[in-house]
């Protein structure tokens, strides 16, 4: 159950973050201001016109999903406490921006995407914690990954020597 919690913790916290940054950049209220003798002037506003930095926690959750991948043990829990933060932040913001807000004209949209965004927050905020209490579990990526020191030869003081070495048939690097 372990391994296969890895896979759906870190797809689900990359769905959830999608979600709420393509939720929160629809159109959340659209208002139409009458105008004597001519059409109606629309004023429309998104969720980032409304909760900017609702998107910035978003794109946060987005990159803290991509470490995930990354990162073993004590950074990998440090990873869960940011996307926990973050998917809470994404959540508050949505609420706050659409209580006081009126949809107007609207329609679906005025509900829909607020609750899109709400939800991507609480996947988010649902990985965060998964990550945090099983992510030290977790497998790391493999060795080959890793930097490895590069093994120099060292480089003969004299050069003419280096030369004579060659001359010879002796490989003066060995």
């Amino acid at each position: 159950m372990r391994r296969r919690l890895y896979p759906l913790t870190v797809l689900a916290s990359l769905a959830g973050s999608a979600l709420a940054l393509y939720a929160i950049t629809r159109t959340w209220s659209v208002h139409v201001i009458p105008r004597p003798g001519m059409s109606g002037l629309r004023e429309s506003r998104t969720g980032t016109d409304v909760q900017p930095w609702v998107t910035g926690l978003a794109v946060v959750a987005l990159a803290g999903t991509g470490a995930l991948l990354a990162t073993s043990g004590w950074a990998r829990r440090a990873l869960g406490v940011l996307l926990s933060l973050a998917g809470l932040g994404v959540t508050i913001g949505a609420i706050a921006g659409r209580v006081g807000l009126d949809p107007g004209s609207a329609g679906a949209g005025g509900t829909l995407w607020p609750v899109g965004c709400a939800a991507g927050g609480l996947i988010v905020l649902a990985g965060g914690l998964s990550t945090l209490a099983r992510g030290h579990e977790w497998p790391g990526m493999s060795a080959r990954y890793e930097r490895k020191p590069v093994a120099t030869a060292p480089a003969p003081a004299d050069h003419r020597a280096a030369w004579d070495a060659l001359d010879r048939g002796d490989d003066p690097t060995g």
